[in-house]
């Protein structure tokens, strides 16, 4: 695919170079139009799902199973011929699935799994291969559901848990290369949002909601990924947040206080 839209030259990102990974919906689709609009050279990567044909052209895409050691390499290889280095990896790619702590197979922890956890791990690694020589920054994407628990999707709350655990790992490994590690734990409205609200069912989920309402101090309801999560990935992705790593920030309307 095309090289997308050139950066601009302002903004507070303007000269980084970043790939986003799970970069055509969510999350990742946020990531990239509010990388780019800070001035950022983007690289979006993406597996089946093929990003909006406005998304397309405001950068530069890649394909990428995540899941597979050999696709992420390539990827990356490309990513950074494009790129011409890497300064930050903002990893997106995941999935939410429902099941019960009693009724989990042995497939849904396979697939939950590979999609969360292990994504993470081999596109921290390949990031960090192309940074120890000058440093950087990555982020990942972790959840709330780490420390809480979901008895709805107990194998998703393992999986973030273990995003939780390699992330301060890592960082404490690589920090002395000059490479950080961080993670977010955001509530937004995204696509795997609208999987809970139809696995939950119409009266199920308007309880859910209301419950939100009752519970979130801010607003009452899911953020939006660009407008409220934007701002944060772009501070986490520059040069003022070049002395923290190890940390899950929480940007979920206070719907649970991680530092408490």
């Amino acid at each position: 695919m095309d090289e997308g839209l050139p950066a601009s030259p302002d903004g507070p990102l303007a000269g980084r170079r970043i790939i986003v990974s799970g970069a055509a919906t969510g999350i990742g689709a946020a990531a990239v139009a509010c990388f780019t609009e800070a001035g950022a050279r983007v690289v979006g990567l993406f597996h089946h799902t093929r990003p909006s044909d406005e998304l397309e052209r405001s950068c530069a895409w890649v394909q990428c199973d995540a899941r597979d050691r050999g696709s992420v390499e390539d990827a990356f290889d490309a990513a950074v011929q494009i790129l011409g280095g890497l300064d930050v990896l903002l990893h997106a790619a995941g999935v939410w699935r429902p099941s019960t702590p009693e009724t989990l197979t042995e497939d849904e922890l396979t697939l939950v799994l590979d999609a969360n956890l292990r994504t993470t791990v081999l596109t921290n690694q390949a990031a960090f291969a192309r940074m120890r020589g000058g440093g950087g920054q990555i982020v990942n994407l972790g959840s709330g559901e780490a420390i809480r628990g979901n008895p709805m999707a107990p194998h998703y709350a393992a999986a973030k848990a273990g995003v939780q655990a390699w992330t301060r790992s890592a960082a404490t490994a690589w920090g002395p290369h000059g490479v950080t590690v961080n993670a977010l734990a955001p509530a937004m409205a995204t696509p795997g949002a609208e999987r809970l609200w139809e696995h939950l069912g119409p009266d199920a989920a308007t309880a859910f909601r209301d419950r939100l309402r009752q519970t979130m101090p801010l607003r009452g309801e899911l953020g939006d990924p660009r407008a409220d999560l934007g701002p944060v990935m772009v501070f986490l992705a520059g040069s003022g947040a070049r002395f923290m790593t190890g940390q899950l920030l929480a940007v979920n309307g206070g719907l649970q206080l991680l530092g408490a």
